[in-house]
């Protein structure tokens, strides 16, 4: 292993303990991590906040067993260790990458294939915002739904992490109409300045209804969701002839009735995925991906990608943002800095 020297002997990090609510949290110290053969080591500037990080301090989601047990998912910064086996990457090179856990840390270990270099244009706590949903918009919406340009879709969530990402690449993809699905007015005008062509208040508004009128009753030919079981029928109802949906989430309930009629009769797909028990191999595709079809877009235009940080927070605050992600009150990202 080759690193930089001199690193520190420990590092501070959020410790969970057994779980709970967000006082359960607190910065503890231990060791850094050692890097496998194929692995960096990363000093880690900026790490994202997700979703799935509530549910693994809430126990519902616990990390693969060889994933490290703190949490987070995303990070940016700086290489100051290689693995023997690693030859792209140097000591001193600052890149963003995809994690199995251990986010939350002043120093993270990483896959070398899931890194990738720090966009054009891009700050180091932007690039943080970048891996989980970069990661999980392009395996589902482009790969596994296979959206094509001049076609429309429809994303549920607009104004979150997720709904932001797929805004932006489904735009930069000349996709036809982008509609998007949100809870109040606020979250439809951020979606709509993100490029979006039609929001939806689905408090107050029927999104079959309204996706139909905005696409000449044809309906949506992909719809991304993270709702599930309330919304499963209705995604069907809402998808033209051949349409896709791609279900990356449950938050309201994982168990529903099924129309097979419905399916078959207009030839649906219904797919899914999750990210992080997916094979390192797989996710390396990914990685490649992204950066042979997504990463020079940034070098053209990086406003046209750039991901929107609602919130900042230090480290030590770490419970702060996970009660904003729990209120669902921000728009895009949130973002913890190791030392702010």
């Amino acid at each position: 292993m080759s690193t930089a020297s001199p690193l520190p002997v420990s590092m501070r990090f959020v410790d969970h303990g057994a779980g709970g609510a967000t006082d359960c949290m607190k910065i503890a110290n231990g060791p850094l991590p050692v890097p496998a053969d194929d692995e960096v080591l990363i000093r880690v500037a900026a790490a994202g906040v997700n979703r799935p990080d509530i549910l693994q301090r809430s126990g519902k989601y616990p990390p693969p067993a060889d994933a490290s047990p703190v949490m987070g998912l995303e990070v940016a910064g700086e290489i100051v260790a290689i693995g023997a086996a690693v030859a792209r990457w140097h000591v001193g090179d600052s890149v963003c990458a995809l994690t199995a856990g251990g986010g939350y840390a002043e120093y993270c270990k990483a896959a070398a294939s899931h890194c990738l270099p720090i966009p054009h244009g891009l700050t180091v706590t932007e690039a943080a915002a970048l891996p989980e949903t970069f990661f999980t918009v392009w395996a589902n919406v482009f790969e596994r739904a296979r959206l094509q340009p001049g076609e429309s879709l429809l994303i549920h969530g607009g104004s979150s992490g997720i709904g932001s990402t797929a805004i932006q690449l489904a735009k930069a993809f000349s996709a036809g109409r982008i509609i998007v699905t949100c809870g109040d007015q606020a979250k439809i005008d951020y979606s709509l300045k993100l490029g979006a062509n039609v929001g939806i208040n689905y408090k107050t508004q029927d999104f079959v209804e309204a996706t139909k009128a905005a696409t000449d009753g044809r309906g949506a030919d992909v719809v991304l969701d993270m709702v599930g079981a309330p919304y499963f029928q209705k995604n069907l109802a809402v998808c033209a002839t051949d349409g896709r949906i791609a279900q990356i989430a449950f938050q309201h309930g994982a168990k529903t009735e099924l129309n097979m009629q419905e399916l078959m009769l207009r030839r649906l797909t219904w797919t899914g995925s999750t990210l992080r028990a997916r094979p390192k191999a797989a996710k390396s595709a990914i990685a490649a991906a992204l950066l042979a079809q997504v990463w020079p877009k940034f070098q053209i235009n990086p406003d046209a990608l750039r991901p929107h940080i609602h919130a900042k927070f230090a480290l030590g605050s770490v419970a702060s943002a996970h009660q904003m992600m729990e209120a669902g009150t921000h728009f895009g990202k949130i973002v913890l800095q190791m030392h702010a």
